[in-house]
């Protein structure tokens, strides 16, 4: 398992563009597949999309669809989260997490190592 942590988040303003990372450490990040989660007050973790161990391929829900972008540099052993134009319903602490499984998997508990979290706050 690697341990990563989560970094990028903060307080911004509806139409405004945030960009996350996610670096791993204790580990070979180029093993895993990742994936970035978030969840928003009191409702259940979801989804946001998740990346190949080669950054080739990538998978979005359906509602994150041209609303953020996944990226990856195994040199740096970081993934990113772009995301342009947030909206107050964007607001969450945001998650990624790995899996040894490959890319393509979307529930939580396909994901064996988590970051503690970034919180993105948008404002109207």
């Amino acid at each position: 398992q690697v341990t990563l942590v989560e970094s990028g988040g903060g307080l911004v303003q509806a139409g405004a563009s945030l960009s996350l990372s996610c670096v791993a450490s204790r580990g070979f990040f180029g093993d895993y597949a990742m994936a970035w989660f978030r969840q928003a007050p009191g409702k259940e973790r979801e989804f946001v999309g998740c990346i190949d161990w080669r950054g080739e391929t990538t998978y979005y829900a359906e509602s994150m669809k041209g609303r953020a972008t996944i990226s990856r540099d195994n040199r740096k052993n970081t993934a990113y989260l772009q995301m342009p134009n947030l909206q107050p319903e964007d607001t969450a602490v945001y998650y990624c997490a790995t899996t040894r499984l490959g890319v393509g998997f979307r529930r939580v508990t396909d994901y064996d190592s988590w970051g503690p979290g970034t919180q993105v706050t948008v404002s109207s």
